[in-house]
Order: C-alpha cells, then sequence, then structure tokens
C-alpha cells in the first residue's frame, strides 16, 4: 500500500480525502454508509455565532450535470455545536474541521475563538466565499482588502490549522490567495460555489427563492482545475482543491494540477459511499503507477 499521508500546515492528515461542509452534515449522518475513520477529514456543515435560519423555500434545484443551492448557512450557533455536537463526533477517528462564516469580523472572530478550545477540532475552514447570504459571506472574499482583514483578525485569535477558503466569483482568484496568505492563512481551499440561477419558463419565476445560489457538481470541475492550478503557482501555502470531484480521477486530476488535499461535495449526494471509494481509487492509482506516496502527485501536472 502506498503512503496516503498529507500534511496542511501542523495538521497531518491519513490520506488527502475530505469531505466538503455542508454535503455531509456532521458525519454521523453518514456513518451507515461508509467507515468514517477512513477519511482524511470531515469538514461540519457551515458554522456561525448565532442560529440561522437560512434562506427560504425553495432553496436547491438540480442542473444539468450540477446543483444550485441557496441554503444559507442554516445552523443552530456554535454553542450549539459545542454542546451537542462536538461530545458526539469527538472521539471518531479522524479530524473534524469546522467551516466557520460570519456577517461581520466580530463574529468570526468569536467563533473561532470557541472553536479552538475544542481539543479534538484540530483546524477550521474561514467560509469567506459563501454566496447565499445578504451579509458577510462572499462579501469578505472579494476583495483583497476585505479577505486580509478578516483572516488577519482571526489569525490573531485562532492558533490552530487555519484554511481560507475563497470564493471563484472574482477576477483574479491568485490575489485573493496571496492577500490571506499573507496575513497567515495556512492553507487555502477552492473553489466555493459559482454563482448561477435557474429559471421555471413554465412559470416564468425563479426557481430559487433568493433568485441565485451557488452551482456545485461535475459542471463546474473543469474551472476549478484552473484556479487550483493558478493558485499552486502563486502560493507557497497548501492547497486544498474542490469543485466537481465525482470519482478517483477527478481527485487525481486535482492534485496534480496542485492541490495537497481534496474535498468531495456533490458527489456525496449522488452516492453516499463516495469518499471511501476515492481513497481506495487514489490508492489503487499510486500502485499502479509504481509512485510510493501521494505527496508525489502535488503539482505533478507535465506540461
Amino acid at each position: 500500500m502506498a503512503d496516503l499521508k498529507v500534511n496542511i500546515g501542523a495538521l497531518s492528515l491519513k490520506n488527502p480525502v475530505m469531505t466538503a461542509s455542508g454535503t455531509f452534515g456532521y458525519g454521523e449522518e453518514f456513518a451507515d454508509f461508509i467507515d468514517l475513520s477512513r477519511l482524511g477529514g470531515i469538514i461540519v456543515k457551515g458554522t456561525t455565532l448565532h442560529h440561522r435560519e437560512g434562506n427560504p423555500y425553495p432553496r436547491m434545484a438540480e442542473t444539468p450535470a450540477g446543483m444550485l443551492n441557496a441554503v444559507g448557512l442554516q445552523n443552530k450557533g456554535v454553542d450549539y455545536f459545542i454542546e451537542h455536537i462536538y461530545p458526539r463526533i469527538k472521539e471518531i477517528d479522524t479530524h473534524f474541521l469546522v467551516n466557520v462564516s460570519g456577517a461581520s469580523v466580530e463574529d468570526y472572530v468569536a467563533t473561532a475563538e470557541k472553536i479552538a478550545a475544542l481539543d479534538r477540532i484540530p483546524a477550521i475552514e474561514l467560509n469567506i466565499s459563501c454566496p447565499n447570504v445578504k451579509e458577510g459571506g462572499m462579501a469578505f472574499g472579494t476583495s483583497c482588502q476585505s479577505a486580509a482583514a478578516v483572516v488577519r483578525a482571526v489569525r490573531a485569535a485562532y492558533p490552530k490549522t487555519l484554511i481560507v477558503k475563497l470564493s471563484p466569483n472574482v477576477t483574479d482568484i491568485t490575489e485573493i490567495a496571496r492577500a490571506v496568505e499573507a496575513e497567515g492563512a495556512d492553507a487555502v481551499s477552492l473553489i466555493n460555489t459559482l454563482l448561477g440561477m435557474a429559471i421555471d419558463a413554465q412559470r416564468r419565476r425563479p426557481v430559487l427563492s433568493t433568485v441565485t445560489g451557488g452551482l456545485s457538481g461535475a459542471c463546474v470541475k473543469p474551472i476549478a482545475l484552473r484556479m487550483v492550478w493558478q493558485t499552486y503557482h502563486a502560493v507557497k501555502i497548501p492547497i486544498v482543491g474542490l469543485g466537481g470531484i465525482m470519482n478517483a480521477t477527478d481527485a487525481i486530476e486535482f492534485l496534480l494540477a496542485g492541490a495537497s488535499a481534496i474535498e468531495v461535495g456533490t458527489a456525496n449526494f449522488v452516492d453516499p459511499q463516495i469518499s471511501e471509494k476515492i481513497v481506495d481509487g487514489i490508492d489503487e492509482y499510486l500502485e499502479k503507477n509504481h509512485i510510493s506516496s501521494v505527496k508525489e502527485l502535488t503539482g505533478g501536472l507535465i506540461l
């Protein structure tokens, strides 16, 4: 068996396969389908300082080769997570990361500080790129100044591994990546969803209550790959790649483009066992090609 271990800053993962926030619940929902301990990490659903109801229904729509969502970070808040969810998941033998969102810099900092106190949560994914909320969210991730400001503040308050999730809804994602790297991000994850919409022609109305939503799934993969490749050549910190990963081959392509690890998102809705299958598929690829460590794939694209 090849060596599947990878490092994201100070965070050591048993393999490069993680699950994307918002597509895997808190992990325990998938325990009947896969062995959660086989995953490199599980990124739990978006967590905010206070309870959020999310957006009105309808807030999900199927599209060709993908889906739109406008859930809007529905969650019961960080205190509920600490009191009710964390005790149930902390003994599972994999790394749990919390996706942190906020409506203000102060919200991000306060939530990160609370998460930092949890011994079994070694990292957070700072979500400055959600397109489905009216305040905060993507607004922080679409300019270098605002992205730098929130990362600077959280970095001062959060001592563990800090991954910053970047928005593809920008002119040049590498500028944002360099800005958060300069403020102390240990890694970046990309991409979050692309802003899209769907229309019901019979009703002449938008399908989503919010009109627009985040597009994910196989259709976004070529864009995500391009952005990972560009960012790999722009920053020195590790990259976690995501966006349209539906199988092991997709995951390997992201590694070759420059990712050190990957996240499986929309594919979890299609096949709840897909993340475990991707772990096996990467291992089989390494064995077949006589590659001793998965780290050798990162940035291994031959031009």
